[in-house]
This record gives structure tokens, sequence and C-alpha cells, in this order.
């Protein structure tokens, strides 16, 4: 039977089925990049430079390793975008920078877990963006996996077992939950533009999102001064070539592939990782309802794989 031949009962199941590995393959390439994320802290203690230079830095070196990365792959043309494609790009790099501002600013304002939090809610304006304006369907099902993940995000901060500290409501502190709140809200419109550029490959969406942000971060090594020695610039690279140019590729292919709903429960990967790894090297030991916070999240993320595909998904490949 020929393709024009194909009747309607046939082709539904040929595109159910694609679909279904193309959500597959979005799911393990957002986990991906979710775990390659988790182990960012460790480059930026390591690195023990300030966050605007780590970020500058950061942008830097990811946008020379997508470069060196593009010329061998023969994957530069990708880089000429024109019209909204270009515009769309450079928002991204824009909103991306904009909210690892406004999150590392909040920190000495409260702590590193409450920040953490508030900036975690994130995946939930992702979704409810996504459902206004992209007016995609979000289940009753991936509702309350990114309420059960969040609820494990909250319980493995340590907030409710007296090992963070909270401060009192004083207006500096309520400054630094207005700032990550504004620093998640505007972090949710990054996946959104990925979904929206179809035609931009996400090698191009990582390279110009890491241009945009060294050109609004590097003024600040230039005026207060570079990191001091090697040991600095190599962590330095390394988070910009691993953490920036690879893990934003990755999961800008997968957000391509996948619904708001699913991307918002699998973006929790990386804070559990986080939390495991914290662990692991620093030896910054979980209590009893830390390492239950990482089990909902655990059991939040894996049930996502059993979420129907969605009919509409488009078979193009972007990586």
């Amino acid at each position: 039977m020929s393709a024009h031949e194909l009747s309607p009962a046939t082709i539904s199941p040929l595109l159910i089925t694609q679909n279904a590995a193309r959500e597959r393959q979005g799911t393990l390439l957002v986990v991906l990049g979710g775990l390659i994320l988790a182990t960012m802290g460790v480059f930026v203690i390591q690195a023990a430079e300030d966050p605007i230079t780590t970020v500058a830095f950061r942008c830097a070196f990811g946008c020379l390793s997508l470069l060196v990365w593009g010329a061998l792959t023969r994957r530069l043309p990708e880089l000429r975008l024109r019209g909204a494609d270009l515009l769309g790009a450079v928002a991204t790099g824009f909103l991306m920078t904009l909210s690892w501002a406004l999150h590392f600013a909040a920190i000495p304002k409260t702590s590193i877990g409450v920040s953490t939090v508030v900036f975690h809610i994130q995946p939930f304006w992702t979704m409810a963006l996504g459902a206004w304006l992209l007016r995609e369907n979000v289940s009753s099902a991936q509702i309350v996996a990114a309420l059960l993940a969040f609820a494990g995000l909250v319980l493995t901060t340590g907030l409710f077992d007296g090992m963070t500290g909270a401060a009192t409501l004083n207006s500096s502190y309520v400054t630094g939950l207005l700032l990550s709140l504004a620093g998640s809200f505007v972090y949710a419109g990054v996946p959104l533009l990925a979904k929206i550029l179809k035609s931009v490959s996400s090698f191009a969406l990582s390279w110009w999102q890491c241009l945009v942000g060294s050109a609004f971060t590097l003024w600040w090594p230039a005026v207060y001064g570079w990191p001091d020695g090697w040991h600095s610039i190599t962590w330095l690279v390394g988070l910009g070539a691993i953490h920036t140019g690879l893990a934003y590729a990755v999961m800008y292919a997968g957000f391509a592939r996948l619904s708001t709903g699913r991307i918002a429960v699998l973006q929790f990967v990386y804070p559990m990782t986080a939390f495991i790894i914290d662990w692991q090297v620093y030896d910054h030991r979980l209590s009893p309802i830390q390492i239950l916070g990482l089990v909902l999240m655990g059991v939040a993320i894996w049930s996502v794989k059993g979420a129907k595909p969605m009919p509409s998904a488009e078979a193009a490949d972007r990586i």
C-alpha cells in the first residue's frame, strides 16, 4: 500500500507511535540535561568567583564551546537567523540572563534554600502559560505530579526541620522573595520560546543565548576584576562548556518534543539531583525529612513516563 493510499485508521496508530517515540526521546533529553546541570554547583564552588563574574564566564565559554562544536560538525550556517527567529533567540538569552541576575540578588536577602524553593515555582508558570498562550491541555495527572514534585522540593530544603534558619519577615526578606518569584516567572518564558521557535535548532538557540548573556554581563569583571589564577579559570571553562553549551543544547532539544505539563515536572530532576550531589561531594548530610522530599520528587518525575502522548506533537528532529 502506497503512502497516499493509507487510510485514517492506519495513519492514526502510526502517528501515535511516532508521537510516543518523540516524547520518550524528549523525556530522556530533558532528564540528561537536568543531570548535567545538577553538577554545576561543584564547578561554581571550586571556581570561587562572585555570582555575576561566574555567569559572565559561563556564558562566554559556553558561546565559544558551541562555536567550536558547530565548526567541527559544520553546523555554523544554523546560526544565521533572521526576523522573528533572531528576535526569539535573543529574547531567550535576555530572559535567561535576567532570571539568573534576579535569583543571585535574592540569595543574600533570604537564603540559598528559600530562594531555590521560590525560584523553582517556575515549572508552574511554564505549565500555566503553556495552557493559556499555546492552548495546550494540562492533565490532572500532570498537575498532581508537579504539585508532588514541588512538595518534595520544599521538604529537601530543610525548612521543616530547622536546617535553613528561615529569617523573619522583614522588608529585606520580602524583597528577596519577590526577586526570586520574579526570576522564576522570567525563566518560565524560556521553554515556551524554545517550543515556539520550531525552525531554530537547539544548537543555534543555545549559542545565541550565550552570546546575549555575555553581552549583558562581561562588563562586570571588566570593571571589578578578572578571575585570578588558572584554577578558577579551568572550572569556569568547564562551567561554560559543559553546563551551558552541552546541557542547554540537550534540554532545548528535549523541550521541543514535550508538552509544557511534562516539561514542568521533569525540570525537578535538576534540584533533586543537586541535593544528592551536594550530599555525596560535600558531605552535606540529609535529614529523614529531606530524604522523604527526594523520594517524593522521584515519584513525581517517574510518574510522567506514563503520560499520554500529545496527538499534535511534530515529528521533525531538531537535534
